[in-house]
């Protein structure tokens, strides 16, 4: 009976039971599961738990679980949205905001020292660089500083300046990394996927750089290896501003 209601169904042209409806293909359509893109060398400077993967040309983006912020896809030089709110893409089709504080957004303040204008100095606690102007007043602009155990403080000059700087990651860093999972390149040409960013102002004889960043909605947050990171439109402003020579403080 149930053989003869099947007969007549088909020949209708009517869905099968649902008992049935896992026959009706010969071969299984494939599962298509979105594969993690992230590039290697951003997750190295901005958080954990991510797998490495290669990327072509592009950054696809994925929250980060300590500092719930979402990457955002788009290149560095585009940008900012109004009031510092920056898209972002979990999946690269739909776009979400997310906000930057506006406290770390370019802003003159009164800034009482005596230190002289054009000196700059790093507040690493509190994520600020300011630039001294005189008259009590100073370019204040927000920063993302080292991570814990990557701290340090000191005074240093700009010793070079470096447009779209190329970045050689130390052996150091590509073994620490890789015990974590994060495979980093040997060298890698500037350009807007280099987390070096647009600008690069290095100081002294160490390996640390004011520089800008791919990852902007990292500033305010301690999580790079000890490089002070700014966002793009930020560190142009300030590299224009600045000569080889200024005195950099570092508290």
């Amino acid at each position: 009976m149930l053989k003869k209601s099947l007969l007549i169904a088909a020949c209708l042209g009517l869905a099968a039971p649902a008992a049935e409806a896992n026959d009706r293909y010969a071969t299984r359509p494939p599962v298509v599961v979105s594969p993690d893109l992230t590039a290697p060398w951003v997750m190295q400077l901005t958080g954990q738990g991510v797998q490495p993967a290669v990327t072509s040309r592009r950054i696809v983006n994925r929250q980060q679980a300590q500092q719930r912020r979402i990457m955002r896809q788009q290149p560095a030089m585009a940008p900012a949205a109004a009031g510092g709110v920056q898209l972002a893409a979990v999946t690269g089709a739909r776009p979400i905001q997310t906000q930057l504080d506006p406290m770390f957004l370019p802003q003159i303040v009164d800034y009482d020292t005596t230190h002289r204008p054009g000196t700059i100095v790093i507040d690493t606690n509190n994520r600020f660089l300011y630039l001294v102007m005189g008259d009590g007043k100073a370019k204040r602009y927000g920063v993302g500083v080292g991570k814990p155990g990557f701290e340090w403080a000191g005074t240093h000059k700009v010793t070079a300046k470096r447009e779209w700087p190329s970045w050689t990651p130390p052996k150091e860093m590509i073994t620490r990394e890789a015990a974590k999972g994060h495979y980093l390149p040997a060298f890698m040409e500037g350009g807007p996927e280099n987390p070096l960013g647009s600008r690069a102002m290095y100081l002294g004889s160490t390996l640390y750089r004011i520089h800008g960043t791919n990852a902007p909605w990292t500033i305010g947050y301690a999580v790079s290896s000890g490089c002070i990171r700014m966002r793009n439109e930020d560190v142009i402003d300030l590299y224009e501003r600045v000569n080889v020579g200024t005195k950099v403080i570092v508290i």
